[in-house]
């Protein structure tokens, strides 16, 4: 059935060139080793791009108004991340050079999502989308912070609010529990924002930990009523956590995603995905993601670093490394910074773990990228680069064709039922979106480090998004913005 979408696709841009007389695609990439992992294509081919869509694979020569040699390189579709707190073009700059086309905000989403949405519309490098923001709507559900919501809501609509700035407003309704009405408005505030074209829900319970565990519960309700897929950083980062989230699903049919399974899991990384192996056999819809780096980054005021943290994370103060100015900490400046607050790096899992979850089948790439800062965490800009490079080539931990669908294929497939507009992106076909990454697979590699910070990659020379260059010779194209909307289907 899939394929028959394309086909009518495919017979409508046919029909269109017919009547007009057009015999010359606008783009035309020539030469390439194209490869698509829904169809298993791996071969030298030329692709003819007409308006937004591929609308010719064929290993004759192809005319264009724009004709591109790539050969040498892949031609590949478009990295789609599920997983980015940096959803500025300051960071999709960043995310472009390691050759994505789509990047959504989904573990915490965005509140508030309508405003944010409208702030974004025609000025976007690449494709964009975010979840509903639970902790957001619940925030705005409590009689108390009513005020306050409204006041976050008219300032989202005149200026760009980071996601820092809106958990620092939001945190004081953590510690709150909600009564059986304000449970109700949060529910309600949720269905609104899916109708706003939220991409399911953003329950990143792990910030909100000491919340009742059936305020939770009802979240998940929703949801599996609504068939709206749920995003969740577990409560804790050990298997108890994980156990609550699938306990959830499998209990009220709730479609789930949990976010960076290898920090989730840590050394327990094989029971995990042993355990999504189970759900996936007895037909439960729960997936998950794994990203490249063996450190975490996050708020160190959050609730990640609340009294036991050295046990729960097995690691201790030199291990946390300050964003603003790249030191390590030590019990004195760990104090001092949680309480002015920011951004530190959290080394804590070993390289084996990365691996085991990189190669397990079913599990997408996700960077779980930060917001912008020159000693931000390094998966901000070289998330999927760095797969490509030391992962495929240098340490042959999986084969290329295995990687693209870990980037391309996977994450449209996850997000396909909740955001239908998925099932055209993450594939090299007739009538799909030509949303297009070329790169050469002998170069390709990540730039940015934990000592010297951000740095755009290398290796990734073109970038089509929507049918418009915004990567050439591995240089952006200047005052380009095609960048569209990915909205959940609830959107009214």
């Amino acid at each position: 059935m899939k394929h028959s979408i394309f086909y009518i696709i495919y017979l409508t841009i046919c029909l269109t060139v017919h009547a007009q007389g057009q015999t010359t695609f606008d783009i035309v990439l020539s030469g390439g080793r194209v490869m698509d992992p829904e169809t298993g294509l791996d071969a030298v081919q030329n692709i003819g791009i007409t308006g937004n869509k591929i609308a010719q694979i064929s290993g004759e020569r192809l005319n264009g108004k724009q004709v591109i040699d790539v050969t040498g390189l892949v031609v590949s579709p478009g990295f789609i991340d599920l997983h980015v707190h940096g959803v500025t073009n300051t960071e999709q700059e960043y995310q472009l050079h390691d050759g994505l086309t789509t990047a959504l905000e989904l573990e915490w989403g965005i509140g508030p999502l309508e405003a944010w949405y409208a702030r974004r519309e025609s000025n976007a490098l690449i494709n964009y989308g975010a979840s509903v923001c639970w902790p957001f709507e619940r925030y705005r559900a409590f009689e108390r912070y009513r005020d306050e919501a409204a006041n976050l809501i008219e300032v989202a609509r005149k200026e760009e609010l980071g996601l820092m700035k809106t958990i620092e407003e939001i945190t004081p309704s953590y510690a709150e529990v909600p009564n059986p009405q304000e449970m109700a408005e949060t529910l309600k505030n949720i269905k609104a924002s899916l109708r706003a074209g939220g991409i399911g829900i953003g329950i990143p319970i792990g910030y909100l930990p000491q919340t009742n565990p059936s305020e939770l519960y009802e979240v998940y309700k929703l949801a599996a009523g609504s068939e709206a897929l749920l995003f969740t950083h577990v409560r804790t980062p050990d298997m108890a956590g994980i156990q609550e989230a699938f306990s959830n699903a499998v209990l009220t049919g709730a479609p789930l995603h949990i976010v960076h399974l290898n920090s989730m899991a840590l050394g327990n990384i094989d029971l995990a995905l042993n355990m999504l192996e189970d759900a996936k056999e007895k037909g439960y819809r729960i997936t998950s993601e794994v990203y490249p780096y063996t450190a975490a980054s996050t708020a160190l005021e959050s609730a990640m670093f609340n009294p036991g943290w050295q046990q729960r994370l097995g690691i201790s103060y030199k291990d946390l490394q300050w964003v603003a100015t790249g030191e390590r900490l030590t019990k004195e400046t760990f104090e001092t910074y949680r309480k002015k607050g920011g951004i530190v790096i959290i080394h804590m899992m070993q390289p084996e773990w990365i691996e085991t979850g990189l190669r397990a089948d079913g599990i997408a790439i996700a960077s779980d990228g930060m917001m912008y800062a020159p000693l931000a965490h390094p998966r901000t800009a070289g998330t999927f680069t760095r797969v490509l490079g030391k992962y495929v080539r240098e340490e042959q931990t999986m084969d290329l064709m295995t990687a693209l669908k870990k980037m391309t294929l996977l994450p449209a497939r996850i997000l396909e039922d909740i955001a239908p507009i998925m099932k055209q992106k993450g594939r090299l076909q007739v009538g799909a979106d030509a949303d297009i990454t070329v790169f050469d697979p002998t170069t390709v590699s990540d730039k940015a480090t934990f000592e010297g910070g951000l740095e755009f990659s290398e290796g990734v020379e073109y970038v089509i998004v929507g049918g418009v260059l915004v990567l050439e010779k591995g240089e952006t194209v200047p005052s380009v913005f095609p960048g569209q909307a990915v909205y959940g289907k609830f959107r009214q």
